[in-house]
């Protein structure tokens, strides 16, 4: 068992290192050429990159271990009571858990202006959990996604209308940044584990779907708290650029921050690991194998989130926010459309969360969905979202001129591509907006943003939205694209199904 633990934590580190290396080579590349900056942010950025990658291999590695097998495991048990008041409130439950589990959910809450904390946690986490509830009756009563997709957006679009502007970019951001490493892996082991005891050819593309209503509920909550509060003058935190003599100040500044990850990672995992204790002692009774199995997941999770928050944190923050603030600074400010573009297209691999969905994907649809396929999608989606953030900035161009357009082609494309490449989508969008997107992207943005003079709260809020949109977009325009090569491959003649646990057919029609 220890040989194979080894073995594939080395594989998930040279994923790791394959996903990170392009954007650091980029960042090199701008620091050497037109955006010069400090000796110290480099090193720190160089630290943070070494950070990130041994991080995320170990939060993947985790993910495997313990968080996709935990949440099966829950969803599949509670099924089995046949209590549908007991297994509605216990994912209510989890859905709240998770989601204030959710790292970057904190740093959303800092954002709102004139708004407690608390009152942003607890609001954004009730969203979660009712829409968690939403998504599982959506898989009882086998209620297509898309409808119920259309219906909700429409709510958003109209209450855009009737919230104050400083909240608008922050209430679309949230459906992006609270669906991030913590919740996407559970909430979708917990989806699979819930459709596996439905016996119907539809049940495993059906339980794909949760993380795309699982993010409207922040985007929800976040709105309602803009009708009731007024938010009064807009005040957002600056990225604080560090300023290191020495290579030991340099490495204070990041043994500083360990411990505060250290703890915030903890007070993340301790609600789910409780919960699951007590689901072992009450329902699920594993065995010890798969008990240490779990035990180690967990630790590796642990460490990984660790150093994969502290190294995007102070490594990766302050390097973004410097090269929005010099390229917006330039006087064909221009070209931060284009680099932000190709920084997109990278950055995206570098999201945790991302592997999850590409994996799960894979492995659903037997290997008919290749994960090439999924990862080219998201990083075109995604390079189109920062471009278009990155116009924005420079025009001033109101974010619901391009949310609302963009939602609404989405749902559009909905009719016209196969149910499960609508829910693979909309669940990407979540996952896509995650971690690096908050603190490179964003950093990114609002330094391009003060650089131009603009309004950081109205223009540069918003990128985490545009993330989470366009590649609803690019990834349903690759199930038109499969759609079509699948029957032109199977015209004239039945398909041999081999094992596959989801066929051609299941996934085109």
């Amino acid at each position: 068992m220890k040989k194979h633990n080894r073995t594939l934590l080395f594989d998930k580190l040279k994923e790791s290192l394959v996903s990170v290396l392009p954007i650091a080579g980029i960042v090199f590349v701008l620091c050497f050429s037109i955006t010069p900056i400090p000796n110290d942010i480099l090193m720190a950025f160089v630290l943070g990159t070494f950070m990130l990658i041994i991080g995320m291999g170990l939060f993947t590695l985790g993910t495997d271990l313990a968080m996709t097998p935990i949440g099966e495991q829950i969803g599949s048990t509670i099924i089995k009571t046949k209590k549908v008041w007991l297994i509605l409130f216990i994912c209510f439950l989890v859905g709240m858990i998770v989601t204030i589990s959710e790292p970057d959910l904190q740093v959303l809450a800092e954002q709102v202006p004139n708004i407690p904390n608390i009152i942003i946690i607890l609001s954004v986490s009730v969203g979660v959990g009712v829409f968690l509830v939403v998504a599982l009756l959506r898989i009882f009563f086998k209620i297509k996604l898309s409808y119920l997709l259309i219906a909700l957006y429409t709510l958003i679009a109209i209450l855009t209308v009737f919230i104050p502007d400083e909240f608008i970019a922050v209430a679309y951001d949230a459906g992006g940044v609270t669906t991030g490493p913590m919740t996407v892996p559970f909430i979708m082991a917990l989806g699979v584990g819930v459709a596996s005891m439905r016996t119907d050819k539809d049940a495993e593309n059906d339980s794909f779907g949760l993380v795309a209503l699982c993010s409207v509920g922040p985007i929800i909550a976040v709105m309602m708290i803009g009708l009731l509060y007024h938010p009064g003058e807009s005040t957002y935190s600056s990225v604080e650029i560090p300023s290191l003599a020495t290579s030991l100040e340099l490495w204070k500044m990041f043994e500083s921050e360990i411990p505060i990850y250290m703890k915030d990672v903890g007070m993340a995992l301790l609600p789910i690991v409780i919960f699951f204790a007590i689901f072992q002692f009450m329902k699920l009774r594993m065995k010890k194998d798969a008990l240490f199995r779990i035990g180690f997941g967990i630790l590796y999770t642990y460490t990984g989130l660790v150093l994969f928050l502290t190294g995007a944190n102070v490594g990766f923050m302050p390097v973004g926010n410097y090269i929005g603030r010099q390229l917006g600074g330039l006087q064909n400010n221009w070209i931060i459309i284009p680099i932000g573009m190709l920084i997109g297209y990278f950055i995206v691999a570098a999201e945790p969360a991302v592997h999850v969905l590409n994996k799960q994907v894979y492995e659903m649809s037997s290997g008919l969905i290749p994960k090439k396929a999924m990862s080219t999608s998201l990083s075109i989606g995604v390079a189109c979202s920062v471009g278009l953030a990155m116009l924005r900035i420079i025009l001033e161009i109101p974010i619901v001129f391009i949310l609302l357009p963009g939602y609404a082609v989405s749902l559009l494309l909905s009719f016209f591509v196969p149910p499960l490449f609508t829910a693979i989508a909309f669940d990407s969008g979540g996952v896509a907006s995650g971690p690096m997107t908050a603190t490179f992207l964003l950093p990114l943005a609002m330094g391009a943003c003060v650089a131009c003079g603009g309004n950081v709260i109205t223009d540069a809020f918003g990128v985490v939205a545009m993330v989470a949109m366009t590649p609803l977009i690019t990834i349903q325009i690759l199930g038109v694209l499969f759609k079509h090569k699948m029957r032109i491959e199977h015209a004239g003649h039945d398909a041999e199904q081999g094992k596959s646990s989801v066929s051609a057919e299941e996934i085109i029609e």
